[in-house]
């Protein structure tokens, strides 16, 4: 086919914005006219739903085979890499080096081809009666399956060891527990209890997964009986292998590979195989897996947390446990406190930070201001021309904002009731460094990006630990004249409340700890006579340089606008996009 000159001139203009767009994202360099090995192919690619075998099978019927296809993820290109300069002119389709395949195999990964002959395989695939109707029978959404000795309950990935099957695995497949010995004596394979047998038509799979870890001993076993099929396995850090199930082959998942990835077979018909060092496709037949496992007591001990069921549950526990406490040491520490000294409080907190007088002055008219921790409310009334809207745990402050004219709602920071996008602008000042972890923390700052509108700003003060940053000591050390005394190292056990035991800080001093517990010294004429003063202990965490910052950077669709240091606090504004 001919086309026109204009014709030509849109192709080439199309060609060439192609190009652009993959060297900006992969940073290759196309050589133009000079043919080379590799081969892109534009407007094809995993994004647009091409599948490899399809791929393959259109460029094999040009009698020509790659070595190497690559289709990036979510991307609407891929690539082809012949043997020679000639091949790739001839096929006129993309290629590439493959950058992760780093390895054949996961570590740990033992593929023994051949492992029964015709007439064993002929055997075992006779053990199984798919017609048969009991218990252990049963048909999923992409497969048969049969089990053996126990029923393996796929809700939850795991057996029920009370309560085992009359069908047991069959004394043939004692013959393969001899011969595995033989071939590898190193592993510490024991007798299998249980046994599933799935069965898979051409086109089916199963998803990726890891046998659980607590319910199952190391290894895996798993026998290939009547077709060949490509196994992925995936790790933690994302590295996808595919490795060729031969026909007769044992599979055997043993360490890393048995608890460090995951292993699933995509539904399709047909597979990309390796052969003579060029890629060609294999149809699918119909195949049965025999896979074998060891029930394992007690929970799991190994190596690769990601995958393993233990370690995510005895996790969960422990940061359920820590936020129970983490909540109750901040009632006790922090809301029931500011009730307790609500009044004192206020008579201290009068005159507002000059950068944060600035900041809410910095906001049109008309703005929507949400003052998050709004104490007796001494930002809410500089601006008359804004729509400022104070919050706070404490009931006894915000009484003190209403008999101010403040408008105030009583709630937590970690959960606000306002609406997504209400607010233009933020403000929350010595707040977080209540909050007794730093999940909380972050949930907190997470609720003030929600409530702001796109391109809405907030400023976040928090205490410093070091109060002494640019070889200046802060308003909070220049109130003692002995603050070069050493600290303190009296420590209050709340343990009920948190994990171990909190110290006491020692007043206008140096921090030397990031959780502590401040006092505030409040006379009490009512409970004594004499006016003696009680002592109340406030939860702090105090930051380090830069702590505070990296947590709103994590937060979804925010962008810290700057970062600074102000007379004792580390103070973050940060903008939603």
């Amino acid at each position: 086919m001919t086309l026109s000159k204009n014709a030509e001139k849109k192709l080439a203009k199309k060609i060439k914005r192609c190009q652009l767009m993959i060297a900006a994202e992969t940073g290759l360099e196309f050589t133009g006219e000079i043919a080379t090995e590799n081969v892109v192919i534009c407007n094809a690619g995993l994004s647009t739903g091409l599948q490899q075998e399809v791929l393959l099978e259109q460029v094999l019927s040009y009698g020509v085979s790659p070595e190497d296809v690559v289709l990036p993820a979510g991307k609407s290109y891929c690539y082809l890499r012949f043997r020679t300069v000639q091949d790739a002119r001839e096929e006129f389709k993309e290629g590439l080096r493959d950058e992760t395949d780093v390895e054949r195999v996961p570590p740990g990964l033992i593929l023994v081809e051949d492992f029964v002959d015709e007439g064993m395989e002929r055997a075992l695939l006779g053990l199984v009666d798919w017609e048969e109707e009991d218990e252990s029978n049963g048909s999923l959404k992409h497969r048969k399956v049969k089990h053996f000795g126990y029923e393996f309950l796929y809700g939850s990935n795991n057996v029920d060891k009370n309560n085992p099957l009359d069908r047991k695995i069959p004394e043939m497949c004692n013959e393969l527990w001899i011969k595995l010995k033989q071939l590898h004596p190193e592993l510490s394979w024991h007798v299998p209890e249980q046994l599933t047998v799935n069965r898979y038509e051409p086109g089916q799979g199963i998803p990726p997964h890891v046998d659980t870890h607590s319910a199952f001993e190391d290894p895996i076993i798993s026998l290939s009986l009547g077709s060949s099929v490509a196994m992925d396995f995936r790790d933690a850090k994302g590295t996808h292998l595919s490795v060729d199930l031969p026909q007769r082959s044992l599979l055997i998942m043993s360490g890393e590979s048995r608890y460090g990835w995951t292993h699933g077979i995509t539904p399709r018909k047909m597979d990309t195989v390796r052969l003579n060092n060029s890629l060609t496709v294999r149809k699918r037949e119909l195949r049965v897996s025999f896979t074998f496992r060891k029930l394992h007591d007690g929970p799991c001990r190994c190596q690769f947390p990601t995958l393993c069921d233990t370690f995510q549950s005895e996790s969960q526990d422990r940061a359920d446990r820590l936020k129970e406490k983490a909540a109750e040491l901040e009632l006790e520490n922090v809301h029931k406190v500011y009730d307790e000294i609500a009044k004192h409080f206020s008579e201290t907190r009068h005159s507002p930070w000059p950068r944060v007088e600035s900041f809410i002055k910095s906001l049109p008219a008309g703005s929507v201001l949400l003052d998050v921790g709004c104490g007796n409310g001494k930002y809410l009334g500089l601006r008359p021309d804004i729509i400022p809207i104070g919050c706070d745990r404490s009931a006894e402050l915000l009484k003190l904002c209403l008999e101010r004219g403040h408008k105030v709602a009583q709630c937590d920071c970690l959960a606000l009731p306002f609406p997504t996008a209400s607010a233009d602008a933020c403000i929350s000042i010595a707040v977080v460094h209540h909050l007794a972890t730093e999940e909380r923390r972050r949930q907190a700052l997470s609720e003030m990006a929600r409530v702001l509108r796109p391109e809405g700003r907030a400023l976040i003060y928090v205490w410093a630990k070091n109060q002494e940053a640019n070889a200046k000591k802060s308003s909070y050390l220049r109130q003692n004249k002995h603050n070069n005394r050493p600290e303190k190292e009296d420590r209050v056990q709340v343990a009920e409340h948190y994990d171990g035991l909190l110290p006491v800080h020692t007043n206008r001093t140096q921090f030397q700890h990031q959780d502590l517990l401040v006092p505030w010294k409040l006379r009490d004429v009512e409970r004594n006579e004499q006016e003696a003063k009680v002592t109340f202990l406030r939860y702090y965490h105090v930051f380090e340089e830069g702590e505070l910052a990296k947590i709103c950077e994590s937060i979804e669709g925010v962008t810290v606008v700057e970062s600074y240091y102000d007379q004792g606090n580390w103070c973050v504004e940060f903008r939603k996009e």
